[in-house]
């Protein structure tokens, strides 16, 4: 499921943002819920779907801008 690169990158990440190392089985345990978790919750939005969440936004009046960096 994880490459060896990206089982270090993970650790590197993690180690940088809580200053802490983890094992490797650690690394790649928490990289695959990770994954997973994403599989689960993120799905795609259309162009038409966008569209019509921008023109529900201008009726209620919510001012939410999205980042665009």
């Amino acid at each position: 499921m994880l490459s060896d690169e990206q089982i270090l990158k993970y650790q590197t990440l993690y180690k940088n943002h809580y200053g802490k190392e983890i094992s490797r089985m650690e690394a790649y345990e928490q990289g695959a819920k990770l994954i997973r978790l994403m599989e689960l919750i993120y799905r795609p939005m259309t162009q038409a779907k966008y569209q019509q969440l921008q023109e529900r936004r201008r009726e209620t009046g919510d001012t939410y801008k999205p980042n665009k960096t």
